[in-house]
């Protein structure tokens, strides 16, 4: 019985832990990065659709199958009355992966990107949800019952005041359930958003969604934001739906 019991053990090991054939390659969680990055000669467009009104669109171009290159712009009240109000800069997305995922290390990658999520908010300089900044994040691929991997990895944002900026932690998973459709979540523990002046009550951001693929080259994501209603000024969750398309020149 013994022997039983070890044999199955090690096979239940060996479905968690093994590399799967084809590794995720997701470049965001939800907001936080991945260690992902778009192949080489390859670009992706995406837009997002968010509360009051707001559209981001952005365009993600890889320069190498390590090297990354983005832009992003948009901003509130783009549907519905009245003025919309910009985003006050472009965004600009630059990564870099330092190391390949191999069997028992997890792929690794730098970067920067200073586009926020959510309204900008003038009176504090800072968009509603901090823009990472510089970042590390560190991905894993596992193998069970489909694809299932895990991300994480520390960020310095540059927005807010002075006294707000501190080294920040992100974790979270995908999870694949078919070969079209995978869940996701995020926590980003908002270490740099719990001073006085500041949005966030202490509780950190969860996110989660579900993603639909059609062919590998177009992508819809389902998003419920802000599931524990960290942000002290909305005080509720929100819903928002994205689209991204990949394609080789």
């Amino acid at each position: 019985m013994k022997k039983t019991y070890l044999i199955i053990l090690l096979l239940s090991m060996s479905l968690l832990y093994a590399q799967p054939e084809e590794t995720v390659r997701s470049i965001y969680i939800i907001d936080c990065p991945t260690a992902g990055s778009l192949d080489r000669g390859s670009y992706l467009v995406g837009i997002q659709a968010y509360s009051n009104g707001g559209l981001l669109g952005n365009i993600l171009v890889g320069l190498t199958d390590r090297f990354m290159l983005g832009v992003s712009y948009g901003g509130t009240n783009l549907i519905g009355a009245g003025p919309v109000d910009w985003n006050p800069l472009v965004g600009v997305n630059v990564r870099y992966r330092l190391f390949e995922e191999q069997i028992s290390f997890p792929a690794i990658s730098i970067g920067f990107d200073n586009q926020g999520r959510g309204a900008y908010i003038d009176s504090l300089q800072r968009y509603t949800d901090k823009s990472k900044g510089l970042f590390a994040a560190f991905s894993k691929s596992f193998r069970l019952l489909g694809t299932f991997a895990l991300h994480g990895g520390v960020n310095y944002s540059f927005e807010g005041a002075k006294e707000d900026r501190d080294l920040n932690a992100f974790l979270g998973f995908e999870k694949s359930i078919n070969s079209e459709i995978s869940l996701f979540a995020e926590y980003n523990l908002a270490l740099d958003d719990n001073e006085p002046i500041s949005i966030g009550n202490g509780k950190g951001y969860l996110n989660a969604g579900l993603k639909w693929a059609f062919q590998g080259r177009l992508f819809i994501d389902f998003v419920w934001k802000d599931i524990l209603k960290n942000n002290a000024i909305n005080q509720n969750s929100s819903r928002e739906i994205r689209i991204s398309y990949v394609e080789y020149f």
